[in-house]
């Protein structure tokens, strides 16, 4: 008699997670250019805030990163081969990066920002819903970790700016 965790593990090899792996990839294109965005706002940014907020966005990029990392590592362990060049960031996000300019307000700044993040925490919900479907728990854990960390920037960065919290 076979027993059942070999069972269970053989079949856990053989799934192939199509979706998840079409869900991660377009998380590392999105991540990668949302942290070109957040860099942009790092580099232009001037005013009122400039002390504290110049630092806040490298910790913005660093937690991006972070996620990148695990993403693109889980992809490739599922078999997958994440997008690894500006090129195909640029062409596989979601996101539109706009040329820098000193003339842009912190406050627009710090908009755009959430209008990225929002639109990241949409990303992170889908990948949420077909990790559920496909079963892979780890892209899953991941996806919950970074969806828990975005909405929390989208409320600080709400707050920054003086607007009421709420996802949506």
């Amino acid at each position: 008699m076979t027993p059942v965790i070999s069972v269970e593990l053989q079949e856990t090899q053989v799934k192939n997670y199509v979706k998840t792996k079409v869900i991660l990839n377009q998380a590392v294109a999105d991540i990668s250019v949302a942290a070109s965005i957040i860099h942009q706002t790092h580099w232009y940014m001037r005013g009122a805030g400039f002390m504290y907020l110049h630092p806040k966005m490298d910790e913005l990029m660093d937690s991006l990163n972070d996620t990148l990392d695990e993403m693109s590592e889980r992809l490739i362990t599922i078999g997958g081969a994440p997008f690894s060049t500006l090129k195909e960031f640029s062409e596989q996000s979601n996101l539109e990066e706009k040329p820098g300019t000193y003339e842009t307000s912190m406050e627009d700044r710090l908009a755009n920002l959430v209008d990225v993040y929002k639109y990241l925490a949409s990303l992170f919900q889908t990948g949420l819903n077909i990790t559920d479907e496909e079963g892979d728990n780890p892209s899953n854990d991941l996806f919950s970790d970074a969806l828990a960390e975005t909405e929390k920037t989208i409320w600080m960065l709400q707050a920054e700016i003086g607007q009421a919290p709420g996802l949506r």
